[in-house]
């Protein structure tokens, strides 16, 4: 189905210009299938390695930024280049590059021969009898495939591909497992996770001397790993392709937890944060299937969920655990599906449990070590992937995020609960998509279409590709409105074909997202099923990126201005006489005190900044004991208040508190009603002037 949308684009003049690229194109006609490459431009190497995949694309690369500066093309915020090195070395099977070329790069791995039979975790993942032809070059009978999870996708040819359709930035995330490397019966290297890491880093480095060798020497080549925005920006104008190196694994920095103690120290997650930094790495994931020392996760459901559920018992020692979600966003339902060869690992007398349907939500939120680490990532300037977070452990990521204003949080592939988009988008944040059926994925865009109208911002889209997580399936080649070859990419300045690698030529309209070389086919989909104005969105993707990304670089800690302030209250509890609960506990700037009220409603704590300031941010860490109902009140002379904010649904936590910006020397918290039989606990208030 079509869905007719009217042409128009958030960013100016893209839409003119599309229009524009269409008419053109509609006079130029599109080149032949038969044409050739012109003559070797900047964006053609001088020799490749033999033999080697085609790109089936002509036509210069655009270069530079637009009318207004800024930087075009589409966004992949989440990749796996180099996934085929972590988990043991032997569950993805090929690697993205080859001096010897696609014939040494693309093998399956040894186990799979001769017909597949072995091939243990393309069946679990698959379904079926896991057999299929391990032979790649020439032929490519069976794989890469759409839904063939266990096999190479993203041959650096294929790269190169999607860069010439217009893509402009790729988050390639290092990745691994320690336990699915433990448990699956064919590896070659360690299970160390943060060897894994330090490895697929080299890697992504050699993939790019690689590359620069095909064009000349070092700096020459297109694919360009990138350690700030602003060197992202210059590759962008440039015409290449930005490079952005993440993490997403289950235990960074050996954080593991088990049987609820962390195996890690404050010193163990500063000395992983700097190291990542050293190695070129701006974002992350804290936590990822398994609940951690930093923080709980969401869920996977289904058998899936079951086979991880175990993984998690084998890890940790505890299987997840449930409770009634508090508030409209959730978790992935856990079901009570069986997972039998995963369930068979486990130990004698020990069985997954049953999870009630009213409970679905993870009790694991982020522990005080993961906070910790969410701050020490924003004062790297570093951003923060909140996708498999569990919904409780996101709200506390997103209250420290708010209470500094941190724009640098990514939501790359659809993990977070879509609730929570506009709160994202109010932050400075960047939100893209799973790479789905251009059906669904025009769908879920045009859904959040007016909070991106709303906040101006641009689309991405996440193919986890080499994630295990499964691509577009083709819509068929005798339907209606098919992707028609040969078409131009969204900016004009390229003609893309069918492409080829030794006897196998691929039709996303009968093969679909088979590899990462589909990714123009697949928006070229999306542009026929879902309109132009889903793809104008996509194209402004790299800039919205990239502004999320300089604004986090940008990031300066605001002044607490009640930091070490006089401070009074209506009372204080006294219990005991080693133990102090006096006002100025909370403007002490330790975390481990705190001001406590009597167990009554009607209680406030005053601040005194020591001369009118201008005031617009306040953040309040409460203690067990916090406020259901309370307010934020002005004052210039201590006597005579107004109220700035006020709530009557306070449920704990760290508060921000934002409002109108006004003059005050005094700032109060009057609580109204308690949300506890205690009394108010703040450990620590903040008040800023931004």
């Amino acid at each position: 189905m079509t869905m007719a949308r009217p042409p128009r684009r958030r960013f100016g003049s893209l839409t003119v210009v599309s229009l524009l690229l269409a008419v053109l194109s509609l006079v130029l006609g599109p080149l032949p299938s038969s044409a050739a490459e012109p003559d070797a431009g900047w964006w053609n190497p001088t020799a490749r390695p033999a033999p080697d995949a085609q790109i089936n694309v002509t036509g210069e690369p655009f270069k530079g930024t637009d009318a207004q500066g800024r930087v075009r093309g589409f966004v992949d915020a989440h990749d796996h280049i180099m996934s085929n090195e972590g988990f043991g070395g032997r569950l993805i099977c090929g690697k993205p590059f080859s001096e010897q070329g696609v014939a040494d790069a693309l093998k399956d791995c040894p186990e799979h021969y001769p017909d597949g039979s072995l091939a243990v975790f393309d069946f679990v993942t698959k379904g079926g009898d896991g057999r299929h032809d391990p032979d790649g070059w020439p032929t490519f009978k069976d794989w890469p495939a759409h839904d063939s999870l266990t096999h190479q996708q993203n041959y650096y040819a294929n790269i190169e591909r999607a860069w010439r359709g217009g893509q402009r930035v790729l988050v390639n995330d290092l990745v691994t497992n320690g336990v699915i490397c433990s448990v699956y019966f064919f590896k070659d290297r360690s299970c160390d996770e943060m060897t894994a890491i330090r490895l697929e880093a080299k890697k992504s480095y050699d993939m790019q001397a690689f590359i620069d060798k095909m064009y000349g020497g070092p700096g020459k080549g297109w694919f360009r790993i990138v350690t700030s925005s602003a060197q992202a920006r210059e590759v962008v104008e440039q015409g290449k392709l930005a490079v952005v190196l993440g993490v997403e694994t289950s235990e960074p920095f050996g954080c593991k937890q088990i049987l609820d103690i962390a195996q890690c120290s404050k010193a163990d997650i500063d000395r992983g944060l700097d190291e990542l930094r050293e190695l070129g790495v701006s974002s992350m994931f804290l936590c990822h299937k398994f609940d951690n020392a930093l923080c709980g996760v969401r869920y996977d459901s289904g058998a899936l969920g079951t086979a991880i559920n175990v993984g998690q018992f084998l890890s940790t020692g505890t299987f997840w655990k449930t409770e009634t979600c508090r508030g409209p966003q959730h978790d992935n339902p856990i079901g009570n599906a069986v997972a039998a060869e995963a369930q068979k690992l486990l130990p004698s007398g020990v069985a997954v449990p049953t999870y009630a349907s009213d409970a679905q939500c993870n009790t694991r939120g982020l522990t005080g070590l993961g906070e910790y680490a969410v701050r020490g990532m924003m004062k790297r300037h570093m951003m923060l992937e909140l996708d498999h977070m569990s919904v409780k452990a996101a709200d506390q990521a997103f209250d420290v995020l708010e209470s500094a204003s941190y724009p640098g949080v990514i939501s790359s592939h659809s993990w977070m609960d879509l609730g929570w988009t506009e709160r994202l988008y109010k932050l400075g944040g960047f939100a893209a998509q799973y790479m789905s059926g251009s059906a669904a994925f025009s769908a879920e865009a045009a859904r959040t279409e007016a909070l991106r109208e709303k906040y101006q911002v641009g689309y991405g889209y996440g193919t986890d590709m080499n994630g295990v997580g499964g691509w577009p399936a083709p819509r068929g080649g005798d339907v209606s409105n098919p992707v028609r070859y040969p078409f131009r990419s969204t900016d004009g300045s390229s003609v893309i074909e069918k492409q080829t690698t030794g006897e196998r030529t691929w039709d996303f309209n009968t093969d679909g997202a088979a590899h990462y070389g589909m990714v123009p086919d697949w928006i070229e989909d999306i542009r026929i099923v879902g309109g132009q104005g889903v793809v104008d969105d996509l194209f402004t993707g790299a800039e919205s990126y990239l502004r999320t990304w300089g604004n986090a670089e940008k990031h300066k800690s605001g002044v607490n201005l009640a930091s070490g302030a006089a401070a009074s209250a209506s009372t204080s509890e006294w219990w005991n006489p080693a133990v102090s609960f006096a006002p100025g506990r909370a403007v002490d700037g330790d975390e481990g005190t705190r001001w406590a009220s009597e167990w009554t409603n009607d209680q406030w704590l005053r601040i005194d900044l020591g001369s009118a300031k201008p005031v617009e941010r306040v953040t309040l860490d409460w203690e067990a004991a916090y406020a259901k109902s309370y307010r934020v009140e002005l004052s210039l002379d201590g006597k005579n208040w107004q109220t700035a904010w006020s709530t009557a649904t306070g449920d704990g936590g760290l508060d921000t508190v934002r409002f109108a910006p006004a003059q005050a020397r005094y700032v109060r918290m009057h609580g109204l009603e308690r949300g506890t039989k205690w009394g108010y606990s703040l450990q620590e208030v903040g008040v800023y002037s931004g």
